[in-house]
């Protein structure tokens, strides 16, 4: 592709943003449709998040992703928040309107799409949840919608899982979210469990170190999905799959999310042949 005057910039503000893989999915769908566009990470300090947004939209670019550590920070920023997004807490998704941008949330669709594609149900099921930070706010909140049975929100810190938890369970209606100490997970029942691992802990590079570590946790799962992507099996997965699990990255995530956001920015389909190119290309590089 050629860029020109008429190049449309979209992007990815986060820190850190070095090993995202974001650029190969709308770089790929940009050619795929022939597209005069864009897509590059940018790399945000701590505390200029609105700097940044502001920023963005003076230079006009047309949409950003937020990842780690911004997706509730950046709602402040924003001139509208989609009521899907507004109810989860979290944004991921920034498409331009006038005078700035509107938040979406595609995390929890894109993972809806991927554990569905790998044969998981969040229907009646009985689950547990690793981590309280922005992705795993999604994440609790496309379960209790889906009709999760009970979700065990494990977090290092009680009280921002008791508030994720407070958020969702007033939003759907029920008591599904279910906060507890990460410290206190040999008091869950005893019983098999679908967990989702939604912290940032065995990300690459430190990609020797899991959440929890002891082997008896995982015992109690049926399926683990780990929401990290790089490396292409994480040591949680490894402990699941150990003690007799099924285990599964976050790269489909990635795809389904990257592909709804893409289409938002661009008012474009993505067929699931074409979504199927670009996770190829994912997971070679990944794998």
């Amino acid at each position: 592709m050629e860029i020109n005057g008429k190049t449309k910039t979209c992007g990815l503000i986060g820190n850190p943003v070095e090993h995202t893989l974001s650029p190969m999915i709308h770089n790929t769908l940009a050619g795929m449709f022939g597209h005069n566009l864009v897509y590059v990470p940018f790399p945000v300090e701590t505390g200029r998040v609105a700097e940044a947004v502001a920023g963005a939209a003076a230079l006009g670019i047309l949409g950003l992703n937020v990842t780690v550590p911004y997706k509730s920070e950046v709602i402040p920023c924003l001139r509208e928040v989609d009521s899907l997004a507004a109810s989860i807490g979290a944004v991921n998704t920034l498409v331009s309107v006038t005078g700035g941008y509107k938040g979406y949330n595609t995390d929890m669709e894109g993972l809806y799409r991927a554990m569905t594609a790998e044969g998981i149900r969040l229907s009646g099921e009985e689950m547990i949840l690793l981590g309280a930070g922005g992705a795993s706010r999604a994440v609790a909140y496309l379960c209790a919608v889906k009709g999760a049975k009970r979700v065990y929100l494990l977090n290092r810190t009680l009280d921002k899982a008791q508030k994720v938890a407070e958020e969702v369970n007033r939003s759907v209606g029920r008591e599904v979210i279910l906060p507890m100490a990460l410290s206190e997970f040999d008091s869950l029942p005893e019983q098999k469990f679908l967990a989702i691992q939604g912290t940032s802990v065995g990300l690459f590079p430190n990609v020797d170190r899991a959440v929890i570590e002891d082997e008896a946790f995982y015992r109690r799962i049926h399926t683990g999905f780990d929401l990290i992507y790089t490396p292409w099996e994480t040591t949680f997965m490894k402990l699941v799959r150990k003690n007799g699990g099924q285990a599964y990255n976050g790269l489909k995530m990635l795809l389904y999310q990257g592909i709804i956001a893409y289409e938002l920015w661009n008012g474009v389909e993505v067929s699931e042949k074409e979504a199927q190119i670009v996770y190829g290309k994912l997971k070679e590089a990944v794998s």
